[in-house]
């Protein structure tokens, strides 16, 4: 045993300098990852309200109105409060402006393939313009409310950190999330779908939109401190 972990030191002296900083930075690099994904999934799914029935009030109703995004993208605010917690300010940007340019090359291609024609025998053009086609608005709105609202939360969670000099954890998560979340709900429902869904369906679309998302990350709240806990202790131990 003791001659496999002296083999195995001595293997890991003869890495090259880019396999060395891959193993350095391998959690940053996961968490951003998934990051990426979570954000390019929920645009994908994000072109299709969702109506949950609606609530009864008296002689009104309130419709229960979301997109596609409500199941996913709120734990991309959870990975931006680990990213800005243990990384920083200028890391997470980093990795919200790789997610954005993603994000928009993804648009692109879906552009592309949707505009080629199509081969022969194939007799799904329409159904694939009609659901996953390029819609400028949608593509627009996304791309405006994520970079909105992910830098907004970075930099309160980063601002609030060197203020309470790493204290209140909680109340930063939560505030930083109310922030970003605010600015990003506004500027896609706006953007995406005012005058497509209107009247009391669009400020209750906006609304419930954003409670949910905001209080999606207060229920994972004790999972987001525990993570956050997790990684950097891990990322301490490789600097000791």
């Amino acid at each position: 045993m003791k001659q496999d972990a002296a083999e195995s030191s001595d293997s890991s002296k003869y890495l090259t300098p880019g396999a060395r900083a891959a193993a350095s930075g391998a959690r940053y690099a996961t968490i951003s990852a998934v990051f990426v994904g979570i954000l390019l999934i929920s645009n994908v799914v994000a072109v299709k309200p969702i109506a949950f029935g609606a609530i009864p009030l008296g002689d009104f109703s309130l419709p229960l109105v979301f997109d596609g995004g409500v199941f996913l993208f709120p734990l991309a605010y959870v990975l931006g409060d680990v990213l800005a917690e243990v990384y920083g300010l200028k890391a997470t940007r980093r990795t919200i402006f790789t997610a954005f340019a993603l994000a928009a090359l993804a648009s692109l291609t879906i552009l592309a393939t949707q505009v080629s024609p199509p081969a022969a025998g194939w007799e799904n053009q329409e159904a694939f313009a009609a659901v996953l086609g390029f819609v400028p608005r949608i593509v627009i709105a996304s791309l405006a409310g994520f970079l909105a609202g992910q830098l907004l939360n970075a930099w309160v969670m980063d601002l609030m950190h060197r203020r309470s000099k790493g204290r209140f954890l909680r109340s930063r998560l939560i505030v930083s999330t109310l922030v970003g979340e605010l600015a990003d709900t506004l500027l896609f429902c706006t953007i995406a779908f005012a005058g497509i869904i209107t009247g009391i369906d669009f400020v209750m679309y906006v609304v419930l939109g954003y409670l949910v998302k905001v209080l999606a990350e207060v229920v994972l709240l004790p999972v987001t401190t525990r993570v956050i806990r997790i990684v950097r202790r891990a990322e301490e131990a490789i600097a000791h």
